[in-house]
């Protein structure tokens, strides 16, 4: 990488003059390097995306909602989400239209969160380098694509990645704003930023707290102020329906456990590396600097959710992983001060310990890297399953999920189920508007599997599922465990087949009453 050197070691005064002041140090990249600042973390981040993109064929129970909604007509879409996941509603309909236009596939699946996870890093990037120089840029940049938490979603059939790009376009909008470049077109594009991202998950407006508090440490114009505050303002409203709306869905968090101490753990060692990040750079008050956009960026959205899930248990990582951006500009600028300290004694190496860095945090990531590109990595795997299903049934055989939601394996490979029963299913996922389907009452499921001589139970393994609790479940259990014996039981990440068959004593046709 010959360019190297020249890159990271690159710095100028800037030059914007109508832009809030920078601190000390601050540069812009010039030349045909500026591009560079960018698109190595993109790059960057798009090959540690691909690499292993399909985890070998896996696809775990979230994504198998995004595949089995994306691939119903749009009608049947909106008919969906005005019962479940309204709030992935825009989601659904972008992932469905790409389905339509490349054909569903896992890399179709996967590959709009590869993009808008280097979309993301690459802003970043722009942020770092506009407000403390290349070389804070480049490792902000390059940072984000290492994180745990990214590496997670950044091959996720999911829209948390995308949320991610929304954050790190409105937080370098914002940004050209305080350096300068007050235009029209630029607060249009922020808002349609923060308006997108919380159309993806209204979570995501959090990132307003982080821009409100960037606002207040740098003392922005009362000209900023007013059009932030209208832009802002205009955003949420948009949003509002769709949160009042996925109010009434509420019972879909119901599984989110209440807030713990130890749930605290993870984000706090975030914080207090960001703060190690903070200290480093110092806090260049009323400058617009990498503390003014990182810090608000990384604690606040983290900071109020937990607050809310005081109230409405809500704390799921996921939901602001977007707060990392701020993260990585923090990383970004703390690996920076390193390299000044050492580049006073030793100039001619200076330029040589980036790419150093990033080699030994790669290596000492690895194993995470590699594991995240696991099957093993998810909760569970609906394909594999299926391909277990496809192996053990026989003409004549049923099929019962337990919960109910593990139908998503069918809905995923229905061929693996062709000519299996579903005893306890009255009402099909489509037809119903849900993602499981409308079950019968417990008295009829009962009486079909009285009826049936072999069943087969899809259900989790018992390090994956959660205690039964619905009365349809338990019949189902009860009619197995009284009336059938297990002949087969196979375990495939998460998942779990379990062949039941009636003693041949017992007469198949007599239900019990």
């Amino acid at each position: 990488m010959p360019f190297v050197p020249s890159l990271i070691s690159s710095s100028h005064p800037s030059t914007s003059a109508s832009a809030l002041r920078l601190p000390q140090g601050s540069s812009q990249t010039p030349g045909p390097l500026s591009s560079l600042v960018w698109l190595v973390p993109a790059v960057w981040t798009t090959a540690l995306g691909l690499w292993g993109l399909t985890r070998r064929n896996s696809m775990w129970r979230d994504e198998a909602a995004t595949w089995q909604v994306a691939r119903r007509p749009a009608d049947e879409i909106w008919h969906m989400v005005g019962n479940v996941d309204v709030v992935h509603a825009a989601y659904y309909l972008l992932m469905h239209a790409l389905f339509e236009c490349f054909g569903a596939g896992i890399t179709t699946l996967r590959l709009p969160s590869v993009l808008a996870t280097a979309f993301a890093a690459a802003s970043i990037a722009v942020v770092g380098s506009r407000l403390s120089g290349a070389r804070v840029g480049l490792t902000a940049g390059m940072a984000f694509g290492l994180l745990p938490a990214v590496q997670f979603y950044l091959q996720e059939g999911r829209p948390y990645a995308l949320v991610a790009a929304c954050a790190g376009g409105s937080t370098l909008l914002l940004v050209n704003v305080l350096m300068g470049r007050d235009r029209p077109v630029t607060w249009i594009a922020y808002g349609g930023s923060v308006l997108l991202g919380g159309l993806l998950n209204w979570l995501s407006l959090l990132i307003l707290s982080a821009h409100l508090v960037t606002l207040l440490w740098v003392r922005a114009g009362q000209r900023v102020w007013r059009k932030w505050v209208v832009v802002a303002a205009l955003a949420a409203l948009c949003v509002l329906p769709l949160i009042l709306f996925s109010r009434g869905q509420s019972a879909q968090v119901s599984w989110i456990p209440p807030l713990t101490w130890h749930m605290l753990i993870g984000p706090g060692v975030l914080l207090a590396i960001g703060g190690a990040g903070l200290l480093v750079e110092g806090p260049h008050r009323r400058q617009l600097s990498v503390s003014a956009v990182g810090m608000p960026l990384l604690a606040l959205p983290q900071l109020i959710l937990a607050g809310l899930s005081l109230v409405q248990p809500l704390f799921l990582d996921r939901y602001v992983l977007f707060s990392l951006l701020g993260l990585a500009l923090l990383i970004g600028s703390a690996v920076d001060r390193g390299i000044r300290v050492v580049g006073h004694r030793h100039p001619r190496t200076a330029p040589w310990i980036l790419p150093l860095v990033i080699l030994v945090a790669t290596m000492a990531l690895l194993p995470q890297l590699l594991a995240k590109r696991s099957p093993a990595s998810r909760v569970d795997d609906v394909l594999a399953i299926a391909s277990v299903v496809q192996t053990v049934k026989k003409p004549g055989d049923a099929v019962l999920f337990l919960p109910a939601a593990r139908r998503d394996t069918e809905s995923v490979s229905p061929a693996a189920f062709s000519g299996l029963r579903d005893l306890a299913l009255a009402v099909s996922p489509q037809a119903s508007g849900t993602l499981k389907g409308i079950e019968a009452s417990p008295e009829q499921i009962r009486a079909s599997m009285l009826a049936q001589r072999r069943i087969l139970l899809v259900t989790d393994t018992p390090e994956a599922g959660r205690p039964v609790t619905a009365r349809r479940d338990k019949v189902k259990l009860r009619v197995l465990g009284t009336d059938f014996v297990v002949v087969s039981d196979k375990q495939v990440r998460g998942r779990r087949v379990t062949v039941y068959e009636r003693p041949a004593r017992q007469a198949v046709p007599r239900a019990r009453r």
